[in-house]
């Protein structure tokens, strides 16, 4: 888009409304799930839930601050570390993204099963997945007023919610909270609590929605969207558990676990309430699936980009839809619902895995960052102590969620591992083709025309990933930086090709140590070509955006050094541009 008419950004309200239909949807199942393991003590480990995100907000707002690009986790390790290690955290969000959709959709339909007891749930939940597919590929995604309008009637309906069950509270008494608070806990009161925290980091599934859209955020917003996902997960979650445990015997929390909220209202405040609370769940519920498609979409665009998956995956229709990309989330998504038929804890489990896994990915990240990116401008700093038990916590969380059901780990295991088996052939099918055209030439004398179609096309192929060139832009970089710059290529990309470009003022002539330099690694990394290039120009958004036409290379290859607090734009002015050194 032009200068002339610059792409609107999301203010807070907008911003905050679109993560936080995706957080806050967690208010309608998380306080059964954490009821069900910690009992009457539920509202304390949500509590203990909310410090965690605390912690997180932090090292969020560190990361992204001053990694301000799309793309959540995987960004953060592909600027820090090796893409290899950027996919795995990549394909645990695409698994993440695939539980919320399918919890979502679920549970919709479980609440929309409350108005219509006809329903079907297995099918209306394949069919809701289905009209979000069509509806994405015909390019349709969130919209920001939609959004707000489902985001405010949320917190409406929970606020009532919550008025209602309290004057119900003041009129019937609290005989039901005693009853409940004397009920005997399954084991000791810290392995509740544990279990009930372990369970409820499902609550603040969502959290990281924010950093996957931040580009499309006006300055200072995403600061914003943190600090209100967390009071809404803080304020709500323990309140309307509390508010349960006051007002429901505990047994009928677990008859109703799929649809609690709803029959909460019922109890207190009789159908209209529950009736209201069921319109919402489906509504809110229903933005969150939408919120999967259109975030799995932008993600997995991004890796096949950055050649970490098939390149059919790019294929357009005429709305500018990546539809390949759309029909293999919906699959899948399909797949893992027919598996656990639906049923909301194994759902649950596979999602927190998935989710806290990230989380912890993230807070690896951001020990990288510091360490590797220090000089790199950010709104805030998360101390090391405040890293270390935000880590600590998710593992705890992720430790108790695998103890609590091993099975659950199995079904997530039967979608990571064949999702990094592929994953893993995509970064090293160089060797993987290489070892095929061997097999080809041996198998020549028993079938030459096979052997020589079969060869020319893994030659053709080869061809295709070498030819790809990178830039690096450097100031004059000393020979040790040079060399991780090229010893980044060789281990990372499949490329042969390399230029080396330094900016000059005018009048200014690059340094003679420079070349020198240049031609001793051109000689050391005999597998790359290296092309050095001066230019008359000031660094800047403009320049890369010329330079990515005129020599026809995307800019998510060109790479920079990290710079420094003078530098005067944001990373993400400069269109995908990543660091490396």
């Amino acid at each position: 888009m032009s200068q002339a008419t610059p792409h609107k950004k999301l203010n807070e309200l907008e911003a905050s409304a679109i993560c936080g239909n995706d957080i806050s949807s967690s208010c309608l199942y998380v306080s059964a799930l954490a009821i069900a393991h910690a009992g009457q003590y539920a509202w304390v480990a949500l509590l203990v839930v909310g410090a965690v995100l605390f912690l997180f907000r932090r090292i969020y707002g560190e990361v992204v601050g001053a990694l301000p690009l799309n793309g959540g986790a995987y960004n953060v390790l592909l600027n820090t570390t090796s893409k290899r290690n950027a996919a795995v955290a990549a394909c645990l969000t695409i698994l993440s993204y695939m539980a919320t959709a399918v919890i979502s959709a679920s549970e919709a339909m479980h609440y929309l099963h409350t108005l219509w007891h006809g329903l079907p749930i297995i099918l209306a939940t394949i069919l809701l997945l289905g009209l979000f597919l069509l509806l994405t590929i015909l390019g349709i995604s969130e919209s920001a007023v939609v959004a707000v309008g489902i985001f405010v009637l949320h917190l409406a309906s929970l606020t009532l919610l919550a008025g209602v069950t309290g004057w119900y509270l003041f009129v019937h008494g609290l005989d039901t909270l005693v009853a409940n608070w004397h009920m005997p806990l399954k084991g000791s009161l810290v392995s509740a609590l544990f279990l009930g925290f372990s369970a409820a980091m499902l609550g603040i599934s969502g959290f990281e929605s924010s950093a996957n859209f931040v580009e499309e955020q006006a300055r200072g917003v995403f600061q914003k969207t943190l600090r209100n996902m967390w009071v809404v997960v803080t304020v709500f979650n323990p309140l309307l558990a509390f508010l349960a445990i006051a007002a429901l015997p505990l047994v009928e929390v677990g008859q109703h676990t799929e649809t609690l909220l709803s029959h909460l209202g019922n109890r207190t405040g009789g159908p209209w309430l529950a009736t209201l609370i069921s319109v919402d769940a489906v509504a809110v519920l229903s933005g969150a699936v939408l919120t999967s498609f259109v975030g799995v979409s932008g993600l997995m665009k991004r890796m096949t980009l950055d050649r970490i998956l098939p390149q059919f995956f790019l294929k357009e229709n005429k709305r500018c839809s990546n539809y390949i990309i759309l029909i293999t989330f919906f699959l899948l998504c399909l797949s893992v619902l027919l598996i656990t038929n639906g049923e909301l804890g194994p759902l649950a489990g596979v999602y927190t895995i998935s989710f806290l896994s990230v989380m912890a990915f993230f807070a690896l990240g951001n020990f990288l960052l510091k360490r590797k990116r220090p000089k790199l401008p950010r709104p805030v700093y998360a101390s090391l102590l405040t890293v270390t038990l935000a880590l600590l916590g998710v593992l705890a969380a992720l430790y108790g969620n695998i103890r609590m059901r091993p099975d659950y780990l199995i079904v997530f295991l039967q979608y990571f591992l064949p999702a990094m088996v592929i994953v893993s052939a995509m970064l090293n099918r160089t060797a993987i083709l290489n070892l095929v055209l061997d097999a080809a030439e041996s198998f020549a004398k028993h079938s030459p025309r096979i052997s020589r179609l079969t060869q020319l096309s893994i030659r053709r192929q080869l061809r295709e990933l070498h030819r790809q060139e990178f830039v690096f832009f450097t100031k004059g970089d000393n020979v040790s930086n040079l060399n991780k710059v090229m010893a980044y290529v060789v281990e990372n990309e499949f490329t042969n090709r390399l230029k080396i470009v330094t900016l000059l003022k005018k009048g200014e002539t690059y340094p003679e140590d420079l070349l020198t330099d240049i031609r001793v690694l051109d000689r050391a990394y005999e597998q790359i070509v290296v092309d050095f290039v001066t230019i008359n120009d000031q660094f800047g958004p403009e320049l890369i955006d010329r330079l990515s036409k005129e020599w026809h290379i995307p800019k998510n290859f060109m790479f920079i050094g990290s710079p420094g607090n003078q530098f005067p734009y944001q990373i993400s002015d400069l269109g995908g541009v990543r660091l490396i050194i």
